[in-house]
C-alpha cells in the first residue's frame, strides 16, 4: 500500500504531523509513505525515516503533478485541506482522506469570543485522517531528525557548553505573534544563563537591537547565520525555550526540551499549544486573559489591529522571567 500525506507548510504544522507518520509506519509497516511539502521547509521531513519518498515544489504544484499521478497512491492523506489540495486530490483522482478544520469554531472564537472548539490538540484532528488505516495515536511527542550536518557544536562556534544555555525563539511569521524587543530584554535581564537568539534572516536586526538592551549579559544573536536545521539544533540542546507561538516551539517539544511560551494575538484554544500528550508540565503557557480583543487572528497580523498590542505589552515580566529561571536551572 502506497499513500500520500500533504502538508505544505509551515513548520510547526508540519513538525506536528510527525507523530502520524511514526504511527503509520509503526502500526502500519507494510505502508508506504510519501509526503509532499514546498521546498521551503523540505528539510524539516529529509531525514525522517518513516518517509520513503519526498516530493516537494517551488511555486506550483505543476512542477511534480506528472511525478505524483505515476504513483497511483491508494489514499492521499490531506493534513493541510484546502483550496490547493482540493486541486491536487482532484487532479490525482485517487482516494482521500483528510481532518475536520473545525474553522467555523475557530470564526466564532475570532469574532464573537465565544469558545466552542472541542479541547483536542490539533495533532489528534489530525490522526482522523487516518482512521481507515485503523491507525491511532501512540501519545507520544513529535519527531525531528537531524543530520551531523545539521548540529551544531554550540561549545566550538559560541564557547557556550550544551543544557547550560537558554534559547530564545524570536521569529515567527506574523508580526502580533512576535515578543517585542523590549519584553524579550526584560525577561533575559533576570536569567543567569546565557542566552541564544534564533531566528531567521528577518529577524537579525530586532536580534541585535534586544542584544544592545541587554548590554550586562552574554547574549548571542543567530538570527540569520543558521539554517532551520541548525536553529533546531540550537534548540534541542538548550536548557528551555522561550518563545512565541512559533515553529521553534513544537520542535523543542520534539527533543524534550521546557517550553516557555508567551502568546500574543493567538490563543492555545485553536489547539496549537505544545504537543506534550502525557506530559502537559513540559510547558508553560503565559497570555494576558480577559481582553475583549483577543484572539484577533486564528493566525495573526503583522501590526495589532486596535494599535495598542495590549496582548503583548501587558504580559507579567516577573512571571515568565521566574518561570524561564526555573526551567532553566531545572535542566542545567
Amino acid at each position: 500500500m502506497k499513500i500520500l500525506v500533504v502538508r505544505f507548510s509551515s513548520i510547526g504544522d508540519i513538525v506536528l504531523t510527525s507523530p502520524v507518520l511514526r504511527a503509520i509506519k509503526t502500526q502500519r509497516p507494510e505502508v508506504e509513505i510519501h509526503y509532499l511539502t514546498r521546498k521551503t521547509y523540505a528539510s524539516l521531513l529529509e531525514h525522517n525515516p518513516h518517509i520513503h519518498h519526498l516530493y516537494s515544489f517551488d511555486q506550483s504544484i505543476s512542477e511534480i503533478l506528472p511525478m505524483l499521478k505515476k504513483e497511483r497512491y491508494d489514499l492521499i492523506v490531506d493534513l493541510h485541506k484546502n483550496i490547493r489540495t482540493l486541486g491536487l486530490k482532484l487532479k490525482l483522482r485517487r482516494p482521500s482522506s483528510s481532518f475536520e478544520k473545525e474553522n467555523v469554531k475557530k470564526w466564532i472564537l475570532v469574532n464573537f469570543k465565544k469558545d466552542t472548539l472541542p479541547k483536542v490538540h490539533v495533532v489528534d484532528r489530525y490522526f482522523s485522517a487516518v482512521k481507515r488505516l485503523n491507525v491511532i495515536s501512540d501519545n507520544r511527542p513529535g519527531e525531528l531528525f537531524l543530520s551531523p550536518n545539521q548540529t551544531v557544536d554550540t561549545t566550538v562556534r559560541f564557547n557556550v557548553l550544551p543544557k547550560k544555555y537558554i534559547a530564545v525563539a524570536i521569529g515567527a511569521q506574523f508580526g502580533t505573534k512576535r515578543m517585542p524587543e523590549n519584553l524579550v530584554a526584560q525577561i533575559i535581564q533576570h536569567s543567569s544563563a546565557p542566552i541564544l537568539i534564533v531566528g531567521g534572516l528577518e529577524d537579525r536586526e530586532r536580534g541585535n537591537r534586544i542584544c544592545e538592551l541587554c548590554p550586562d549579559r552574554k547574549v548571542i544573536n543567530t538570527c540569520g547565520e543558521l539554517s532551520i536545521m541548525q536553529s533546531a539544533s540550537i534548540v534541542s540542546q538548550s536548557s528551555s525555550l522561550l518563545t512565541g507561538d512559533t515553529g521553534m516551539m513544537h520542535i523543542a517539544a520534539c527533543f524534550d526540551v521546557p517550553i516557555v511560551s508567551v502568546w500574543g494575538n493567538t490563543a492555545p484554544a485553536l489547539g496549537m499549544y505544545p504537543y506534550y500528550p502525557t506530559h502537559s508540565e513540559k510547558y508553560s503557557i503565559h497570555e494576558v486573559l480577559d481582553l475583549p480583543c483577543r484572539p484577533c487572528s486564528k493566525i495573526g497580523f503583522q501590526e495589532c489591529p486596535k494599535a495598542h498590542f495590549n496582548c503583548m505589552n501587558l504580559q507579567n515580566v516577573e512571571a515568565i522571567a521566574q518561570d524561564l529561571e526555573t526551567r532553566s536551572v531545572q535542566t542545567r
